[in-house]
């Protein structure tokens, strides 16, 4: 097509944001004649209407939606090919591909990514930051190098995983709860009844993510149906909506929480029970390069010396 496929896909997703021609060309600064004219010669070399004008905002036609999705995925397979292409030429740079839940990464990356970076300054690092299960679709197609999750009990055995071993989680109890005790941060382990716990009020992370999961799981151990007030994709969000009185929620000891024992306790929850395993993957017939093999080794040394200093 004489239009580059990028720039129709950028034009035509500023149309659908604003929704009408006069404000989507203010916005790309070129003027709503030449906008108009372009989608309608469009319109005219594919021999389909793209663009519903009857509606107010502006939508797609099913035909559109088609077009759409033909730019989006093209664009997609041509990022991916210019991706894995340049690691043939040798004016670009190495590039290390690493998918992570984009809250879980903001406890994770700077743990470790700093260091590999001053080490193996020729690597680029490129984030992907998504859902664990797109991360790991992703990893099984080849899009990326490398998944960072946690508890990877049903990860796909075509991948090989390095895990850095159980840690515990703790309760948030705020001083709106029965539980609370105050002047106290750290309650004493096997202190309360978890049952109990899983019945107050619940802030949690949303369905799908990793913490989550393991309260499903304890909440059908209990036969428990949950007063689950507020969730949130971000665990840092929840923990912040605890500590404020929303209600009890779940950390990994490897979030970091101010001590403010006039505000919240924490209460550590038995291993046996409840256990985090933070993890990285790759893909099980990939052979890795010695730059790869360092990638992992910082992950897992400087996750545990982290955790080590969190202990003390």
């Amino acid at each position: 097509m004489a239009f580059d496929s990028a720039n129709m896909l950028y034009y035509l997703d500023i149309l659908l944001k604003h929704g009408n021609f006069t404000k989507a060309a203010k916005d790309l600064y070129i003027s709503q004649p030449y906008l108009t004219q372009l989608i309608k010669r469009t319109e005219k070399e594919l021999d389909i209407t793209i663009i519903n004008r009857q509606t107010s905002p502006l939508q797609l036609t099913e035909a559109g939606r088609l077009y759409y999705q033909y730019l989006y995925t093209l664009e997609a397979e041509q990022d991916k090919f210019r991706k894995k292409i340049s690691q043939y030429s040798s004016n670009e740079q190495q590039v290390l591909r690493l998918g992570v839940l984009s809250s879980l990464g903001t406890f994770l990356i700077p743990l470790f990514l700093p260091d590999f970076i001053q080490q193996y300054p020729n690597i680029k690092v490129e984030l992907h930051e998504d859902t664990p299960a797109k991360n790991e679709e992703k990893l099984l197609n080849g899009e990326i190098d490398f998944f960072i999750g946690q508890n990877p009990e049903t990860i796909s055995p075509n991948l090989t995983i390095h895990q850095y071993g159980k840690h515990r989680y703790y309760a948030v109890i705020p001083k709106s709860s029965p539980f609370y005790q105050a002047k106290t941060f750290l309650l004493e382990e096997n202190s309360l009844s978890i049952k109990q716990l899983l019945k107050e009020k619940l802030v949690l992370t949303t369905r799908g993510s990793a913490i989550r999961k393991q309260i499903d799981y304890l909440l059908q151990q209990h036969k428990i149906e949950p007063t689950i007030v507020l969730e949130s994709n971000n665990i840092f969000t929840v923990v912040e909506l605890a500590i404020n009185n929303a209600g009890i929620t779940f950390i990994p000891e490897s979030i970091k929480v101010n001590p403010q024992p006039d505000k919240f306790n924490l209460y550590p929850i038995p291993l046996k029970l409840l256990s985090l395993d933070y993890f990285i993957a790759h893909q099980a017939t990939r052979t890795l390069i010695a730059e790869e093999n360092a990638f992992i080794q910082l992950f897992l040394t400087n996750l545990a010396k982290d955790i080590v200093v969190q202990k003390k």
